[in-house]
This record gives C-alpha cells, structure tokens and sequence, in this order.
C-alpha cells in the first residue's frame, strides 16, 4: 500500500491472497473476471478488509443511476497526472468487487471506486473517501431498488456531516437533497434531460417549478443552488469563470456532464482543468459501450443503455434516420425482471430508423414498439438482424445483460 506503514493484518493478507486465487479460479472456468466471487471469499475471511485496503489511500466514491462507470474513468484517467491511481473500472460495485478493485491497488495513491446507489452509505462508511460524486438519481432496476426518493433519503442519511467532499449535480433536486446533509458541497451544473422523476419536490413533496434550466418548489423554498461548475456548450465554466474546451472520444452531452463532474472532482486533489481534461481524450471506450466493431461485414456501435433516463440520452447519440437500430433488452437478475419500465421510455424518437428487435424480452419491447406507432421487425437473435439491416453503420443499444451477451457474440 502506498504510505509507510502496511495495514494488513496477517488476517487480511490471508484474506486477499485466497479472494485473488478464487477470482483466479473463476477466470480459468471462463466464468468472467472473478473480481466478485474474489472479494466475497476475502471479505467472508476478514470482514473489515474493505476499510483496511482503503486506510492509505485517498478514496473517491462515484455513485448515480447513469454515468457511474463512465464517470469513474475519466477521474481515474485525471488523477493519474498526481499519481498511481487503482480502480474498479470493470463496473463491479458493491461490497465484493470493491474489495477485490482494492486489494489489486498495492502502489496507488488514489481509489476511484464506483459504487451502487444502494451500498453508497455503507462503503462511504468503510472507506472513509476524501471526495464523493453524486451525478444524477433516476428510475431503474423497479423490482430490487426502492423508488428514487427513498434512495435520495439513503444517501441524505448516510451522508450526513460527512468529511469527504461532495462534487454533486445541481441540476438534480433529488441530488441536491440528498448532498445538502453535508457540511462540503461543491456544486456541478451539469444538466439533466430526464426530469420524469424529479416533478415533486423532495423535500416537502410539493410541486416543483422549472423555469428554464432553473427550478424550485413553490411551497417550501428548496431550491436549486448556484453552481461554482458547469457544462456549457462544449467547454467547463470553472469557479474563476475560464472555459476549458472538453476533447473526448466519448460521444454526446451526457459525457460531456460526465467530463464536467470529473474535472471539479480532479481539482479537489490539485489537478487543474486543463490537465484533467486534455488526459480524459485518452478514454475510447468504458467496457465495451460506446465502441465500434465489426460483425458480419457491418459496422456496429455499441451503445448501454439501463433505464428510461439513460435510453433518452443514447437516442440523442445515434446517428440521423435512416441508420439502423438494433434494440436487445432482456429481464435477467443483473436488469431487473421487471420491464414496465420500457412504457417510461419515448420511442417516438426513433421515428425514422429502421428498427430490428432481439433479447429475452424482445415481445415486450414489440409490444411498447406498437403502441408508440414504430414499424420494427423482431429477430431471432443479432444475426439475423444485421442480416436484415439496410446498408450503413448500424446502432445497437442494449440493457446490461443484454449488452454483454452482445459483446460475446460479436467478439468485443
């Protein structure tokens, strides 16, 4: 571990040497990373290993519905200018994959650690982070997540007089609630184009008014704070008013916000917006989203997308109709098993493109096609698809399981 002393007991050495060998195992058989199964057996051998493989290091937490995963590589990518940085940048987020991220950091400085909007409390109590994003709060996953609200509430509670820096998003009032427990906040105007959550307010449950980008709840005052960072356009306002040009790779607004988010978490440890940014171009790809590969002859890119807010930002991705849409969902435990959450979504957007249909699921999503007056063809499986696709690069957007089965297939 960075620092000089070494905060492993024998316990704990015991502890991650068999979590590495097990994930070890587990990659063998093809059954993945293992980074998950690895930390469960560490942390069933020593339950408090999370919180003393993160003793020496500064710990940056980033939670939010979407962009968690994204975000978190473009901190990582913008702290490695003030050192070695370890991070759990496959998406393995709660508890075990974690400790597993940790236990693989023995020289880094910084810990970028996504995590789960339900374990956001307690790892934040473990881990003791300097410095912890909240970039949005929206509907997802209905069957295992408690409606967003009381989430809002979680981390209201767990966060409450906080020592770590709160780098959190103005322009959600469920955010906004929920970092205003902490004595720290620096507040991010970085947008948000899903509102569908956020009508009443969080507060006192009122009815929230939204003039402009502004907004406010009419009965009990909670209102959006100023922001000393913010999106504009294609550049970051910082809080002595310069503009810095964001240059990524990634596509779209919601990365941009992502970008904006990481450079004020970048300059709480000293690293400057230009420095953050110019080192956020690196980032291509975040586990396959966002890539372009080659199937069948065909040109696709890959595009996640989870939940009604993060669908509504990939539409504002793709390329102009004609381009073709290949749309995957399934309902597996990693999705959640209910699909309701596919009538939240306007696929009027899609007006245009020439639709094809596959997944688990893909007789729901037929279903919500229909009522939304798309014509769309369903398919057997991606194959079948491309094969039935006009010419040109064709996107695809998949919820999770769905996207890695995609990625399996097409060699990604």
């Amino acid at each position: 571990m960075a620092g000089n002393s070494d905060p492993l007991t024998p316990r704990a050495k015991l502890a991650v040497t068999a979590g590495k060998a097990v994930a070890a195992a587990s990659r063998a058989a093809g059954r993945g990373s293992g980074s998950v199964i690895g930390g469960r057996v560490a942390l069933k051998l020593d339950p408090d290993l999370l919180a003393r493989l993160a003793q020496n290091l500064d710990v940056i937490l980033v939670s939010a519905t979407n962009g968690k995963t994204t975000t978190t590589r473009l901190i990582a990518e913008a702290l490695r200018a003030a050192g070695p940085v370890v991070s759990n940048a496959l998406g393995a987020n709660m508890p075990a994959g974690i400790t597993s991220a940790l236990a693989g950091g023995s020289d880094a400085k910084f810990a970028v650690i996504e995590v789960d909007e339900k374990y956001l409390a307690g790892v934040a109590r473990d881990t003791d982070p300097k410095c912890i994003a909240l970039l949005n709060l929206s509907r997802d996953q209905l069957d295992r997540a408690a409606e967003t609200r009381m989430l809002a509430e979680n981390w209201r509670e767990g966060l409450s007089g906080t020592k770590a820096v709160i780098v959190a998003n103005c322009d959600d009032p469920l955010v906004v609630w929920a970092a205003s427990s902490s004595p720290n906040v620096i507040w991010v105007a970085a947008g948000q184009m899903w509102k569908d959550d956020a009508w009443s307010c969080p507060s006192c449950g009122g009815v929230m008014q939204r003039p402009g980008d502004d907004w406010y709840c009419g009965e009990c005052g909670f209102r959006r704070p100023a922001p000393s960072w913010a999106l504009s356009g294609d550049h970051v306002l910082d809080p002595h008013g310069s503009a810095w040009p964001i240059h990524l790779q990634l596509p779209g607004r919601a990365n941009k916000a992502n970008a904006a988010s990481s450079a004020a978490v970048a300059a709480v440890f000293g690293v400057p917006p230009q420095v953050a940014l110019e080192r956020m171009y690196q980032v291509q790809a975040v586990a396959g989203r966002y890539d372009v590969v080659q199937f069948m002859e065909r040109d696709l890119r890959l595009l996640l997308a989870k939940n009604p807010a993060g669908w509504l930002e990939t539409f504002s991705l793709i390329d102009p109709p004609p381009t073709p849409v290949i749309l995957s969902v399934n309902a597996r435990g990693a999705d959640g098993t209910d699909t309701s959450w596919l009538w939240d979504v306007d696929y009027t957007q899609l007006t245009g493109h020439p639709i094809f249909v596959i997944g688990d699921r893909r007789l729901d999503l037929a279903v919500r096609l229909e009522v939304a007056n798309q014509s769309f063809q369903v398919c057997e499986n991606i194959d079948q698809a491309v094969q039935l696709a006009p010419p040109g690069r064709i996107e695809v957007i998949a919820n999770y399981t769905a996207f890695q089965d995609l990625r399996r297939r097409v060699g990604n």
